[in-house]
């Protein structure tokens, strides 16, 4: 019934890797010892099973008909069973192939998935940078798709709720704060502390708060400048598990923390951050550090593998392969890059590229970045911090627009990566180890896509293109907040709802540079009009010399405005 590549016998065609349709699964869970002998009468096939591929040479047999299936260019499916033990490994029946040579990692080299317990509820996820929550509002976010409300209390103590209220679901995000109490905008139920429904305006005097009308509550801790979020609400917090950084505990320690919302998700944006081969290319005179003459082979080195994540060393072939940066990842998203370093004085110093990743639904993800130093540069006292944010900002716009796009393949082809990716040994070690080490924990996930299996979300995922061109152009134009027409219209493809409004430095001065420049407007408008109606040559030259100071200083502060808020576009993608 089911062909490698299409269906016979005056079939309409359809690809082989659309297994994952309903009616494909209810059959093979009906009919599965006659359809395809390799399914067990036990084995019951969910839409979010994780799959493990592998080729398909049997002859299907349906309704006494032998049908001869044209063996398909990619690997047909094996299943990996949500119910295996913990600690157990499951056959895996690839097949080896493709050239390559010793240019590319084995896929040869692992012949067994194991399979660990693990929960992605029991973990702590970073939810804010500290300074940026507001005192004054609440803050809707998400992990996966569970929704969240974080906000202050009256004491400063911060509190974290199910983003919905219990009377009829109303987004809490969506409410105000009264006298340290969260308010429902729709009826003004109020909730504090421990969730408890405190005020209920259209009940009766003389009746009391039911009990139930209370909201599910989330433990949080802040730790380091980042708010960490516990999503289990039936096992309780375990602190070991809560992220420690060493080096962001050093004496005179220095850092620059930015955050930032991104139209694809968390895997790919973890991918590209623990890739050090594509700066040169994509980021090339992003800065002084990245070139294009400079991308070359890189020598990797894995020190550490566990059921948690893995570490190693990684450098440049043309330095000798020394393996000067020390690269770790730890469950479920945070990464490391690290490097020590003698100055000239030969005192130690210390380096951290932090990133805490926050996956915030399929297609979406959130991440706070943190660049340390023991020693930091002159520049970077010099220059203002909005300046580093908005450079951030650009950086990732440069990944934007193929990360997103990988998003898109990665849910319509609907095989592991392992079927689709080419990697290098000199270039994306560190990719295959993810990708495997979500083989490992992939089960316990909403979703994943592994190197060998995947299990597809069970919400339908939201793929927001990076434009490019005009509509790029158009978009990214001031006024920022969401492009042409849409002042207040959310959209993760402009900078100003990636970052700004997760930024209250950034968000200051953007509101700064705009009242200084209607301010010098102004003046400069006054000015003229002083210079036109004034007899005095003398004093026309000085008010129309002022008026003009005032037009240039108005236009700097415009150009601020639109570093700080305007999309980076590519060169060749320019009108």
């Amino acid at each position: 019934r089911i062909c490698g590549g299409t269906r016979s016998n005056g079939c309409t065609s359809k690809p082989y890797y659309d297994l994952f349709s309903r009616e494909v699964i209810d059959y093979f869970n009906k009919d599965s010892a006659m359809a395809v002998p390799f399914l067990s009468s036990s084995l019951q096939l969910t839409a979010t099973s994780p799959i493990l591929f592998t080729k398909l040479t049997t002859p299907i047999i349906h309704n006494q008909r032998t049908t001869t299936c044209t063996a398909p260019t990619k690997p047909r499916f094996h299943l990996l069973r949500r119910s295996a033990a913990p600690g157990t490994a499951v056959a895996d029946q690839t097949e080896g192939g493709g050239g390559g040579g010793e240019v590319l990692l084995n896929p040869e080299e692992e012949k067994r998935v194991e399979v660990v317990d693990y929960d992605w509820t029991e973990e702590w996820y970073p939810l804010y940078l500290t300074k940026n929550v507001p005192d004054d509002a609440p803050l809707g976010l998400t992990v996966y798709d569970r929704q969240i409300v974080l906000y202050k209390d009256g004491e400063g103590t911060l509190r974290c709720y199910e983003d919905r209220c219990p009377h009829r679901l109303a987004k809490l995000s969506e409410g105000q704060l009264i006298d340290g109490r969260l308010e429902c905008l729709y009826h003004g139920w109020q909730f504090e502390g421990d969730g408890k429904c405190v005020k209920i305006p259209q009940l009766p005097a003389s009746a009391k708060i039911p009990k139930v009308a209370c909201v599910k509550t989330y433990e949080v801790k802040d730790s380091q400048g980042v708010v960490w979020v516990w999503m289990s609400t039936k096992t309780p917090p375990n602190p070991e598990k809560l992220p420690w950084f060493e080096h962001f505990a050093r004496p005179g320690f220095f850092d620059i923390s930015t955050t930032h919302e991104l139209p694809y998700d968390h895997s790919i944006l973890l991918e590209n951050l623990m890739d050090p081969a594509h700066v040169p290319i994509s980021h090339d005179r992003t800065d002084f550090t990245a070139k294009r003459e400079d991308a070359q082979p890189l020598v990797f080195e894995v020190t550490e593998r566990t059921n948690r994540g893995f570490a190693g060393t990684w450098g440049r072939e043309k330095e000798g392969g020394k393996g000067s940066n020390l690269l770790r990842f730890d469950a479920p998203c945070v990464l490391q890059n690290n490097r020590e370093f003698e100055g000239k004085d030969g005192v130690k110093n210390y380096f951290s590229g932090l990133f805490l990743c926050r996956p915030t639904g399929q297609g979406k993800s959130m991440l706070i970045v943190r660049f340390g130093v023991t020693k930091r540069s002159p520049l970077v006292s010099v220059l203002p911090q909005w300046f580093w944010h908005q450079n951030a900002c650009k950086v990732f716009e440069q990944d934007m627009g193929f990360l997103s796009s990988q998003n898109e393949v990665l849910m319509k082809e609907k095989v592991p990566t392992k079927d689709l990716y080419l990697n290098l040994k000199s270039s994306d070690t560190w990719v295959a180890e993810y990708r495997k080490w979500m083989d490992k924990v992939g089960h316990g996930m909403p979703y994943h896509f592994g190197h060998r299996t995947i299990s597809l979300p069970k919400v339908p995922p939201v793929v927001e293109h990076a434009p490019a061109g005009l509509i790029a152009a158009l978009s990214a134009s001031y006024p920022a907040k969401g492009g042409i027409g849409t002042m207040h219209a959310p959209n993760l493809a402009n900078r100003y709802f990636r970052h700004i409004i997760h930024c209250r430095s950034c968000s200051k001065v953007i509101k700064s540079f705009e009242l200084w420049k209607n301010i010098l407007s102004a003046t400069a408008l006054v000015l003229t009009t002083l210079a036109i109606l004034v007899v005095s040559r003398q004093w026309k030259a000085v008010l129309l010399g002022s008026a003009a100071l005032c037009s240039a200083v108005a236009y700097a502060c415009l150009r601020a405005i639109e570093l700080n808020t305007n999309n980076f576009i590519r060169t060749h993608r320019r009108l």
